[in-house]
Protein backbone atom coordinates (compact mmCIF):
# COMPACT_ATOMS: atom_id res chain seq x y z
CA UNK A 1 0.00 0.00 0.00
CA UNK A 2 1.00 3.43 -1.05
CA UNK A 3 0.23 6.12 1.93
CA UNK A 4 0.91 9.80 2.02
CA UNK A 5 0.13 11.92 5.16
CA UNK A 6 0.39 15.04 5.31
CA UNK A 7 2.96 15.84 2.65
CA UNK A 8 3.52 19.25 1.66
CA UNK A 9 6.70 20.11 -0.55
CA UNK A 10 7.72 23.35 -2.23
CA UNK A 11 9.97 24.76 -4.53
CA UNK A 12 11.43 28.34 -4.60
CA UNK A 13 8.73 28.84 -1.50
CA UNK A 14 5.54 28.36 -3.28
CA UNK A 15 3.50 24.67 -2.29
CA UNK A 16 3.77 22.18 -5.11
CA UNK A 17 2.21 19.81 -2.59
CA UNK A 18 0.24 21.08 0.40
CA UNK A 19 -0.44 18.82 3.16
CA UNK A 20 -1.67 15.90 0.93
CA UNK A 21 -3.04 12.81 2.79
CA UNK A 22 -4.62 9.82 0.98
CA UNK A 23 -4.02 5.86 0.58
CA UNK A 24 -3.94 3.82 -2.39
CA UNK A 25 -4.87 0.55 -1.87
CA UNK A 26 -4.41 -3.21 -3.31
CA UNK A 27 -6.84 -4.43 -6.18
CA UNK A 28 -7.90 -1.09 -7.33
CA UNK A 29 -6.24 0.77 -10.43
CA UNK A 30 -6.16 3.69 -9.43
CA UNK A 31 -6.16 7.16 -11.02
CA UNK A 32 -4.46 9.87 -9.75
CA UNK A 33 -5.69 12.80 -11.69
CA UNK A 34 -5.51 16.57 -11.34
CA UNK A 35 -4.84 19.91 -13.56
CA UNK A 36 -1.20 20.74 -15.15
CA UNK A 37 0.92 21.86 -12.11
CA UNK A 38 -1.13 19.98 -9.74
CA UNK A 39 1.12 17.86 -7.75
CA UNK A 40 1.00 14.62 -8.77
CA UNK A 41 4.58 14.25 -10.29
CA UNK A 42 5.64 16.27 -7.30
CA UNK A 43 3.92 13.23 -5.31
CA UNK A 44 5.18 10.51 -6.99
CA UNK A 45 9.10 11.69 -6.85
CA UNK A 46 8.84 11.87 -2.97
CA UNK A 47 6.91 8.43 -2.86
CA UNK A 48 9.95 7.16 -4.66
CA UNK A 49 12.34 9.35 -2.22
CA UNK A 50 13.86 11.39 -5.13
CA UNK A 51 12.64 14.85 -3.94
CA UNK A 52 12.46 15.30 0.26
CA UNK A 53 9.66 17.06 1.54
CA UNK A 54 9.12 19.92 3.57
CA UNK A 55 6.98 18.18 6.05
CA UNK A 56 4.71 15.01 6.35
CA UNK A 57 5.68 11.60 5.06
CA UNK A 58 5.21 9.32 1.63
CA UNK A 59 5.67 5.45 2.57
CA UNK A 60 5.43 2.46 0.81
CA UNK A 61 4.27 -0.58 3.02
CA UNK A 62 4.68 1.17 5.62
CA UNK A 63 8.16 2.60 4.99
CA UNK A 64 10.17 5.08 3.51
CA UNK A 65 11.46 4.16 0.18
CA UNK A 66 15.29 4.12 1.14
CA UNK A 67 14.62 1.75 4.17
CA UNK A 68 13.84 -0.67 2.01
CA UNK A 69 16.17 -3.25 1.34
CA UNK A 70 15.47 -4.40 -2.23
CA UNK A 71 13.06 -1.70 -3.15
CA UNK A 72 12.49 -3.18 -6.82
CA UNK A 73 11.13 -6.04 -4.84
CA UNK A 74 8.37 -3.70 -3.03
CA UNK A 75 7.69 -0.94 -5.76
CA UNK A 76 8.23 -0.83 -9.32
CA UNK A 77 7.61 2.76 -11.34
CA UNK A 78 8.04 4.14 -14.67
CA UNK A 79 8.29 8.10 -14.23
CA UNK A 80 9.94 8.90 -17.55
CA UNK A 81 10.00 6.64 -20.61
CA UNK A 82 13.18 8.86 -21.86
CA UNK A 83 15.15 8.14 -18.41
CA UNK A 84 16.95 4.88 -20.52
CA UNK A 85 20.33 5.77 -21.87
CA UNK A 86 19.67 5.78 -25.66
CA UNK A 87 23.02 4.13 -26.54
CA UNK A 88 22.35 1.10 -24.27
CA UNK A 89 20.28 -2.02 -26.06
CA UNK A 90 16.82 -2.15 -23.96
CA UNK A 91 18.46 -5.58 -22.49
CA UNK A 92 21.28 -4.21 -21.23
CA UNK A 93 19.43 -1.05 -19.11
CA UNK A 94 16.99 -4.10 -18.10
CA UNK A 95 20.12 -6.21 -16.91
CA UNK A 96 21.57 -3.30 -15.02
CA UNK A 97 18.02 -2.32 -13.33
CA UNK A 98 17.90 -6.00 -12.64
CA UNK A 99 21.18 -6.13 -11.17
CA UNK A 100 20.94 -3.04 -9.17
CA UNK A 101 18.15 -4.97 -7.13
CA UNK A 102 19.87 -9.13 -6.79
CA UNK A 103 17.33 -10.00 -10.04
CA UNK A 104 18.50 -12.75 -12.42
CA UNK A 105 18.95 -12.18 -16.18
CA UNK A 106 15.92 -14.87 -16.97
CA UNK A 107 13.31 -12.45 -15.44
CA UNK A 108 15.11 -9.36 -17.97
CA UNK A 109 14.16 -11.97 -20.37
CA UNK A 110 10.47 -12.70 -19.41
CA UNK A 111 9.44 -8.90 -18.82
CA UNK A 112 11.03 -7.87 -21.67
CA UNK A 113 8.84 -10.74 -23.99
CA UNK A 114 5.84 -9.71 -21.30
CA UNK A 115 5.73 -5.88 -22.80
CA UNK A 116 6.08 -7.06 -26.02
CA UNK A 117 9.98 -6.29 -26.78
CA UNK A 118 11.46 -8.99 -27.03
CA UNK A 119 12.10 -9.27 -30.53
CA UNK A 120 14.38 -6.10 -30.31
CA UNK A 121 15.45 -6.19 -27.02
CA UNK A 122 18.90 -5.80 -28.74
CA UNK A 123 18.46 -2.73 -30.36
CA UNK A 124 19.10 0.43 -29.16
CA UNK A 125 16.81 2.37 -27.01
CA UNK A 126 17.74 5.46 -29.27
CA UNK A 127 16.31 3.55 -32.25
CA UNK A 128 13.13 2.97 -30.20
CA UNK A 129 9.35 5.04 -30.99
CA UNK A 130 7.98 7.03 -27.77
CA UNK A 131 5.89 3.87 -27.37
CA UNK A 132 8.22 1.42 -27.42
CA UNK A 133 10.29 3.10 -24.61
CA UNK A 134 7.31 3.07 -22.82
CA UNK A 135 6.37 -0.15 -22.74
CA UNK A 136 10.25 -0.53 -21.73
CA UNK A 137 10.09 1.77 -18.85
CA UNK A 138 7.16 -0.68 -17.89
CA UNK A 139 9.33 -4.06 -18.35
CA UNK A 140 11.96 -1.71 -15.29
CA UNK A 141 8.85 -1.24 -13.25
CA UNK A 142 7.82 -4.94 -13.41
CA UNK A 143 11.34 -6.82 -13.03
CA UNK A 144 11.63 -7.55 -9.03
CA UNK A 145 7.65 -8.51 -9.68
CA UNK A 146 6.82 -6.05 -6.68
CA UNK A 147 3.04 -6.03 -5.44
CA UNK A 148 3.13 -2.44 -6.02
CA UNK A 149 3.34 0.25 -8.93
CA UNK A 150 3.25 3.55 -10.29
CA UNK A 151 3.21 4.94 -13.43
CA UNK A 152 3.20 8.83 -14.31
CA UNK A 153 1.51 9.53 -17.65
CA UNK A 154 1.90 5.89 -19.35
CA UNK A 155 -0.64 6.59 -21.73
CA UNK A 156 1.06 9.06 -23.78
CA UNK A 157 2.79 7.73 -26.64
CA UNK A 158 1.31 4.40 -27.77
CA UNK A 159 -0.98 3.68 -30.24
CA UNK A 160 -4.57 2.32 -30.22
CA UNK A 161 -3.43 -1.18 -29.69
CA UNK A 162 -1.25 -0.20 -27.04
CA UNK A 163 -3.25 1.90 -24.78
CA UNK A 164 -5.70 -0.97 -25.21
CA UNK A 165 -2.63 -3.45 -24.00
CA UNK A 166 -1.21 -0.84 -21.02
CA UNK A 167 -5.20 -0.53 -19.77
CA UNK A 168 -5.63 -4.63 -19.79
CA UNK A 169 -2.37 -4.55 -17.95
CA UNK A 170 -3.06 -2.69 -15.66
CA UNK A 171 -6.34 -4.30 -14.55
CA UNK A 172 -4.68 -7.70 -14.60
CA UNK A 173 -2.15 -6.14 -12.44
CA UNK A 174 -4.88 -5.00 -9.93
CA UNK A 175 -6.90 -7.83 -10.11
CA UNK A 176 -4.04 -10.05 -8.93
CA UNK A 177 -4.32 -7.83 -5.53
CA UNK A 178 -1.72 -5.34 -6.79
CA UNK A 179 -1.54 -2.03 -5.84
CA UNK A 180 -1.52 0.60 -9.18
CA UNK A 181 -1.57 4.10 -8.97
CA UNK A 182 -1.53 5.78 -12.41
CA UNK A 183 -1.55 9.41 -13.11
CA UNK A 184 -3.07 10.79 -16.58
CA UNK A 185 -4.48 13.89 -18.10
CA UNK A 186 -6.24 11.81 -20.50
CA UNK A 187 -10.10 11.15 -18.56
CA UNK A 188 -11.21 9.25 -21.59
CA UNK A 189 -8.68 6.78 -20.60
CA UNK A 190 -9.12 7.18 -16.84
CA UNK A 191 -12.56 6.33 -17.60
CA UNK A 192 -12.12 2.86 -18.69
CA UNK A 193 -9.40 2.36 -16.96
CA UNK A 194 -9.31 3.49 -13.11
CA UNK A 195 -11.67 1.66 -10.57
CA UNK A 196 -11.52 4.66 -8.22
CA UNK A 197 -10.00 8.65 -8.62
CA UNK A 198 -7.71 10.74 -6.24
CA UNK A 199 -7.92 14.45 -7.72
CA UNK A 200 -5.44 16.85 -6.31
CA UNK A 201 -5.74 20.43 -7.32
CA UNK A 202 -3.00 22.98 -6.29
CA UNK A 203 -0.97 20.56 -4.09
CA UNK A 204 -4.35 19.49 -2.28
CA UNK A 205 -6.66 16.34 -2.10
CA UNK A 206 -10.29 17.35 -3.79
CA UNK A 207 -11.49 13.88 -3.94
CA UNK A 208 -10.30 10.23 -2.86
CA UNK A 209 -13.52 8.47 -4.47
CA UNK A 210 -14.75 5.40 -6.49
CA UNK A 211 -15.30 6.92 -10.08
CA UNK A 212 -18.73 5.68 -10.48
CA UNK A 213 -20.00 7.96 -7.75
CA UNK A 214 -17.68 10.54 -8.77
CA UNK A 215 -19.33 10.47 -12.40
CA UNK A 216 -22.78 10.18 -10.73
CA UNK A 217 -22.17 13.04 -8.23
CA UNK A 218 -21.23 15.80 -10.85
CA UNK A 219 -24.40 18.65 -10.95
CA UNK A 220 -24.54 17.74 -15.13
CA UNK A 221 -26.61 14.60 -14.74
CA UNK A 222 -30.10 15.16 -16.12
CA UNK A 223 -32.89 12.84 -17.78
CA UNK A 224 -33.83 12.64 -20.99
CA UNK A 225 -37.47 12.49 -21.87
CA UNK A 226 -39.19 12.38 -24.88
CA UNK A 227 -42.73 12.22 -25.31
CA UNK A 228 -45.56 13.38 -28.13
CA UNK A 229 -46.90 15.69 -25.28
CA UNK A 230 -43.69 17.18 -24.33
CA UNK A 231 -45.28 20.58 -23.19
CA UNK A 232 -47.95 19.67 -21.11
CA UNK A 233 -45.43 17.17 -19.61
CA UNK A 234 -42.82 19.89 -18.98
CA UNK A 235 -45.70 21.77 -17.16
CA UNK A 236 -46.01 19.22 -14.98
CA UNK A 237 -42.32 19.17 -14.42
CA UNK A 238 -41.82 22.76 -13.69
CA UNK A 239 -44.86 23.28 -10.98
CA UNK A 240 -42.80 20.33 -9.31
CA UNK A 241 -39.84 22.04 -9.57
CA UNK A 242 -37.71 20.64 -11.85
CA UNK A 243 -35.76 22.02 -14.30
CA UNK A 244 -36.88 21.72 -17.80
CA UNK A 245 -35.04 22.58 -20.88
CA UNK A 246 -35.97 22.27 -24.43
CA UNK A 247 -33.33 20.08 -26.78
CA UNK A 248 -32.92 20.89 -30.37
CA UNK A 249 -34.49 17.40 -31.59
CA UNK A 250 -37.74 17.63 -29.27
CA UNK A 251 -36.33 15.99 -26.12
CA UNK A 252 -36.43 17.39 -23.11
CA UNK A 253 -33.31 17.75 -20.31
CA UNK A 254 -34.55 17.39 -16.66
CA UNK A 255 -32.62 17.95 -13.63
CA UNK A 256 -34.05 18.04 -10.17
CA UNK A 257 -36.33 14.79 -10.61
CA UNK A 258 -34.92 11.20 -11.13
CA UNK A 259 -36.42 9.38 -14.18
CA UNK A 260 -38.62 7.12 -12.16
CA UNK A 261 -40.08 10.25 -10.51
CA UNK A 262 -40.92 11.64 -14.33
CA UNK A 263 -42.42 8.16 -15.30
CA UNK A 264 -44.52 8.04 -12.36
CA UNK A 265 -45.48 11.89 -13.41
CA UNK A 266 -46.63 11.18 -16.73
CA UNK A 267 -48.34 7.99 -15.79
CA UNK A 268 -50.52 9.23 -13.14
CA UNK A 269 -51.70 12.03 -15.98
CA UNK A 270 -52.28 9.86 -19.13
CA UNK A 271 -49.03 11.41 -20.76
CA UNK A 272 -46.82 8.86 -23.05
CA UNK A 273 -43.57 8.67 -23.17
CA UNK A 274 -41.33 7.46 -25.92
CA UNK A 275 -37.84 7.62 -24.01
CA UNK A 276 -36.83 7.95 -20.77
CA UNK A 277 -32.98 8.10 -20.08
CA UNK A 278 -30.75 8.70 -17.34
CA UNK A 279 -28.01 10.65 -18.47
CA UNK A 280 -24.37 10.67 -16.63
CA UNK A 281 -21.37 13.23 -16.82
CA UNK A 282 -18.85 12.00 -18.71
CA UNK A 283 -16.02 11.53 -16.34
CA UNK A 284 -14.17 13.95 -18.18
CA UNK A 285 -17.12 16.46 -17.95
CA UNK A 286 -17.42 15.38 -14.20
CA UNK A 287 -13.66 16.56 -13.85
CA UNK A 288 -13.42 19.58 -15.40
CA UNK A 289 -16.81 20.98 -13.20
CA UNK A 290 -14.79 19.63 -10.37
CA UNK A 291 -11.12 21.21 -10.90
CA UNK A 292 -12.44 24.27 -12.74
CA UNK A 293 -10.90 26.38 -10.00
CA UNK A 294 -8.01 24.39 -9.50
CA UNK A 295 -6.75 25.59 -13.18
CA UNK A 296 -3.67 27.42 -13.23
CA UNK A 297 -3.05 27.60 -16.94
CA UNK A 298 -5.80 28.95 -18.77
CA UNK A 299 -6.23 29.74 -22.49
CA UNK A 300 -7.69 32.64 -23.62
CA UNK A 301 -10.72 31.82 -26.57
CA UNK A 302 -10.52 32.77 -30.66
CA UNK A 303 -12.45 35.50 -31.90
CA UNK A 304 -14.08 32.68 -33.59
CA UNK A 305 -14.98 31.63 -29.48
CA UNK A 306 -16.25 34.49 -28.83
Amino acid sequence: MIEVRELTKRYGGKPAVDDLSFQVRPGHVTGFVGPNGAGKSTTMRVILGLDAPASGEALVNGHRYAALPRPLRQIGALLDANAAHGGRSARDHLRCVARSNGIGVRRVDQVADLVGIGAVARQRVGRFSVGMRQRLGIAAALLGDPGTLMFDEPLNGPDLDGIRWVRGLFKALAAEGRTVLVSSHLMSEMALTADHLIVIGRGRLIADVRTEEFVRSSPRADVLVRSPRGDDLARLLTDRRAVVVAEPDGGLAVSGLDAGAIGRLAADHGIPVHELATRNASLEEAYLELTGDSVDYRAGTTGEDS
